[in-house]
């Protein structure tokens, strides 16, 4: 799995701003996403809280893809090249984009050993 995560900073005009970025991302842009060749999932997030970093993030849009090789197809697809284009009519200049990759070695390192056998059920009262 890999996963391209958009990171959304927040538009200028304040509240008005943002509930038209949002209807506009949610009536244009998630459509043409949708569409996308390979897509397998998207996950749509308002930032609630900022613990460290930038602080003008509002919106994280993670989208998957199973490889590589199928993210790249949808890169060059012309439903991306649509999206891409609203994008940057809708979000200029607000928007990051970064491909995620799993790192199972770090994710053993730092996930506590949790016991997901559980108990049999000659253990239970």
């Amino acid at each position: 799995m890999i996963t391209m995560l958009a990171l959304y900073r927040r538009p200028d005009g304040g509240p008005e701003a943002q509930a038209t970025f949002d209807r506009r991302y949610a009536e244009e842009h998630l459509p043409l996403i949708a569409a996308t060749p390979g897509l397998r999932g998207v996950q749509v997030r308002h930032v609630t809280d900022t613990l460290l970093g930038e602080r003008d993030v509002f919106l994280v849009t993670a989208m998957d893809f199973d490889d590589r090789a199928a993210l790249d197809l949808a890169l060059a697809s012309d439903e991306m090249r649509a999206a891409s284009r609203n994008l940057r009519e809708i979000a200029p200049g607000l928007t990051t984009l970064v491909i995620l990759e799993d790192a199972p070695e770090l994710d053993a390192a730092g996930s506590p050993a949790v016991d997901t056998v559980g108990t049999t059920t000659e253990e239970r009262p």
